[in-house]
């Protein structure tokens, strides 16, 4: 990274040539991509488009064959422990301590980030209530339903008040009204400095809530800028189909036709 890259005017994300294969196929091939501090940044991509691969690279949970990554200027290959202190993640796949309650992993979470206990247990509260997990906060992780994994993960992801927040697919399972809280959630930190990377399949939830957006297909970048930028006079859904290809062909299914 240059010079003015390490500044404190340095993208909140940096990607250089990111690629990682996975015996004889490649799943990231050479992305580059910045995303802008205090940005809502979208990542949308097919299933297998290596959306996950990517972000999993971006964020210090596998290495790659290729290419470098830096957290606002700082190389997360390099200095792990400082890039990763500026993150927070919610992973796709990745195992929870699901043996805890939803307090008791919260309140890991952040006692594992080296914050004292009193600013730990007021957060762990804090998010419960605004989540509203409070009920199930004493019930073992592994007894919630997909959407309170989800929303006690985001949790996890928030407790250290990270300046990046790297989200894999965070409204998949969530009930409308949480998606909504969420929503707002991230509204409010962006609003207040923080950026938001978050990868999704809903072209109108990207469309509506954030700034920018990549679109990625069989591990390669197809586009990238402002939501404007990117759909070019068009919904962001019929600019995805357009640049990833790939609708059916409906013949073969008049027997589905009612008249």
């Amino acid at each position: 990274m240059t010079q003015e890259q390490s500044t404190s005017a340095a993208p909140a994300l940096a990607i250089r040539g990111l690629g990682k294969r996975f015996g004889d196929k490649s799943a990231v091939n050479g992305i580059s991509l910045d995303v802008p501090s205090g940005s809502f940044y979208g990542l949308v991509g097919p299933n297998g488009a290596g959306k996950t691969t990517a972000l999993s690279m971006a964020t210090g949970l596998l290495r790659p064959d290729a290419g470098q990554v830096w957290i606002h200027g700082v190389d997360i290959w390099v200095d792990t422990l400082k890039a990763k202190s500026l993150l927070g993640v919610l992973a796709d796949g990745v195992r929870l301590f699901d043996r805890l309650s939803g307090r008791q992993l919260v309140t890991y979470a952040g006692l594992l980030r080296g914050m004292d206990a009193a600013t730990v247990e007021q957060r762990t509260e804090d998010l419960l209530r605004v989540l509203d997990l409070e009920e199930a906060s004493a019930k073992l992780v592994v007894d919630y339903s997909a959407g309170m994994t989800k929303k006690i993960a985001l949790a996890t992801a928030l407790i250290h008040s990270p300046r990046v927040l790297v989200l894999d697919e965070p409204f998949e399972a969530v009930d409308p009204v949480s998606a909504a809280n969420i929503r707002d959630i991230l509204a409010d930190y962006v609003a207040h400095g923080g950026t938001v990377v978050v990868s999704s399949h809903v072209m109108d939830l990207v469309q509506r809530m954030c700034s920018h957006v990549a679109v990625i297909a069989q591990g390669n970048l197809l586009a990238s800028g402002t939501v404007d930028e990117v759909r070019a006079g068009s919904s962001l859904e019929d600019r995805f189909v357009e640049l990833v290809g790939g609708r059916a062909d409906r013949e073969g299914l008049s027997w589905l036709h009612s008249s």
